[in-house]
């Protein structure tokens, strides 16, 4: 049964607009956890040389290369050993053209926000990228991470654990740093002598379980890899590949590589780690993101029933997909990180159906998803708190759910399923 306030809503006008305005209020209020970034330790962002055109660095890139730009020119927009003047030049005609998608609203909100400008003009960029350079010094993490985004904490992916800003940075680990190997001096990278330190497949996955127990001290907290199909390979074939690698031999190695995916998943789970997966649209141009569809996962997931898997990327544009893996598998999470800045209606309608198909504690709300650019987390955090408003608050003013149920959710998809999944210490 409604209750009063409810029914009120459903029969006023103003509805939807009242409970949007209302949890985007709310919102301002929210402790964060970002789900995804690629933030490194802010010693490296305030080590760089930055202006304006940094603002429009990691994806923006794809939109200006998309509207006719080429690859030449963007590097030269973005080389901070060009002239301002001419890299304006070559910048205006495309930003016009581009500047209205999801990726350049992230940098327009940022641009507002932190170095005051609605938009950008031959009057004004010389002005803002003077702002940009003055702005970049120790604590722009604090101003916007913290303070703008009130972000808790941060699961950052670059490769490595970052060395500094351990009480934001928490790492997520690229699988491929266990699994990827192919001939003997991959294992001398690593510091295994083959047929010395490893000898055999044996030693090889006692290896992968000594590093995970030594990344789990370290903070680390999963594991990520890109969506594909991973076969199931038999440990007496595995074996046999892995003797032609310490011969030099391998010359192919994917169901080697298929072998050791199923015991990283494995050796992730029992230490309680979720497995993070890249799935659908790739970063960049050109890349055919037809190799990451998120239905290619099934038979990992199938045959992995105690894992975790965080789909990231809400498996765009496969987003019904991704909704099905959600409904059919338990232990599949659906994650929205990077969603927001692709299309916003694209997210919102994806989220519209997964309300309809999957319980609210199996969706992730944000991940900003950015690198040397940190302003545009922010950016980025405000249309992901439209686009949540927006769907929440379509729900109540048709009285499928009460207000507070709504924040409760909204809650939930920022805060608490993130650090429930990843069992974070926060």
């Amino acid at each position: 049964m409604l209750d009063l306030s409810t029914l009120l809503l459903v029969f006023s006008g103003m509805g939807f607009r009242e409970v949007y305005e209302w949890l985007m209020s709310e919102f301002e209020d929210f402790t964060i956890i970002d789900a995804h970034e690629h933030l490194p330790p802010e010693s490296e962002r305030v080590s760089r040389r930055v202006d304006v055109f940094t603002m429009f660095t990691h994806y923006t890139s794809t939109d200006l290369i998309t509207a006719g730009m080429s690859r030449e020119d963007y590097e030269r927009i973005v080389d901070p050993e060009q002239p301002l003047e001419e890299r304006w030049r070559l910048f205006k005609p495309y930003y016009k053209v581009a500047k209205h998608t999801s990726y350049f609203r992230a940098a327009r909100i940022a641009l507002r926000e932190f170095y005051g400008v609605e938009d950008l003009t031959d009057e004004n960029y010389l002005e803002v990228s003077r702002r940009v350079m003055e702005g970049n010094k120790p604590g722009i993490y604090e101003r916007v991470l913290r303070e703008k985004c009130r972000i808790k904490v941060v699961l950052t992916q670059i490769g490595r654990i970052p060395e500094e800003d351990r009480e934001l940075l928490i790492p997520i680990l690229p699988m491929w740093l266990l699994t990827d190997i192919s001939k003997p001096s991959d294992l001398e990278a690593k510091g295994l002598k083959p047929r010395v330190d490893v000898s055999n497949l044996g030693d090889y996955v006692a290896y992968m379980k000594e590093q995970v127990v030594k990344w789990r001290r370290e903070e680390v907290v999963g594991l990520k890899f890109l969506a594909r199909r991973v076969e199931e390979v038999s440990q007496e074939k595995a074996e046999r590949l892995f003797d032609r690698l310490l011969e030099g031999r391998l010359s192919e190695p994917k169901p080697l590589w298929d072998y050791l995916t199923d015991k990283a998943v494995d050796i992730a789970s029992e230490v309680g780690w979720p497995i993070s997966v890249h799935t659908g649209i790739l970063a960049g141009n050109w890349g055919d993101f037809t190799a990451t569809r998120p239905t290619l996962l099934i038979p990992l997931v199938k045959r992995h029933k105690e894992a975790k898997f965080d789909v990231y990327h809400a498996g765009i544009p496969w987003v019904r997909e991704a909704g099905i893996l959600g409904k059919s598998f338990p232990n599949v999470w659906l994650n929205l990180c990077w969603c927001h800045i692709v299309s916003q209606e694209m997210t919102c309608s994806a989220l519209t159906e997964w309300l309809d198909l999957v319980p609210v504690n199996k969706i992730i709300g944000f991940g900003g998803d950015y690198n040397v650019p940190v302003e545009k987390v922010y950016g980025h955090l405000v249309m992901a708190r439209e686009d949540i408003a927006r769907v929440l608050a379509d729900r109540v003013s048709r009285g499928l759910m009460k207000r507070e149920e709504a924040l409760e959710i909204a809650h939930m998809w920022f805060y608490d399923n993130p650090k429930e999944l990843y069992r974070l210490n926060v």
